[in-house]
């Protein structure tokens, strides 16, 4: 666990990093096992002096059923797949051009906020209602942070 943040992450040494990305220094994506839960598309982030870090958040924990302290199995290799915009999203901004056009004009990592956003709704409702924020939002030419601010500043 982070001393000041509380986050709960496992740790990769400059060894590790070399046998599953020689060279790198940036973060990168892997795929594989940890225990017996597959993972794909999961960070692993520079921390600095060669080595990394993978974020595990409460939902990734639950899966594993660990906590602190505990030991967990990884099998891990480079995920060089590119990630996928959600294929309902896409539908929808073919619809609106001018929405599309906004949004590809958007580095592959601000549309994946978007997506990875949708991805992670937990019922259809709430995945079709933020489908419609994206589009609504896109053709108003507002990127991911200033439609979340907006939204909550609808709320209050």
């Amino acid at each position: 666990m982070g001393e000041k943040t509380g986050w709960y992450y496992l740790s990769f040494s400059p060894d590790d990093i070399a046998l599953l990305c020689p060279g790198r220094r940036q973060a990168f994506r892997v795929r594989g096992r940890l225990n017996q839960l597959t993972i794909r598309q999961q960070a692993l982030i520079p921390v600095g002096d060669g080595h990394f870090i993978m974020a595990l958040n409460a939902d990734l924990r639950k899966q594993l059923g660990v906590r602190l302290g505990y030991e967990v199995d990884i099998h891990l290799e480079h995920d060089e797949s590119e990630q996928q915009i959600a294929e309902d999203l896409r539908v929808c901004l073919d619809d609106e051009p001018a929405a599309a056009i906004f949004f590809n004009s958007l580095s592959r990592s601000h549309q994946m906020y978007f997506s990875r956003w949708i991805d992670s709704a937990k019922t259809e409702a709430t995945r079709t209602k933020r489908i419609a924020m994206t589009v609504q939002a896109a053709a108003r030419k507002l990127g991911y942070p200033e439609m979340i601010r907006e939204n909550k500043k609808n709320r209050e």
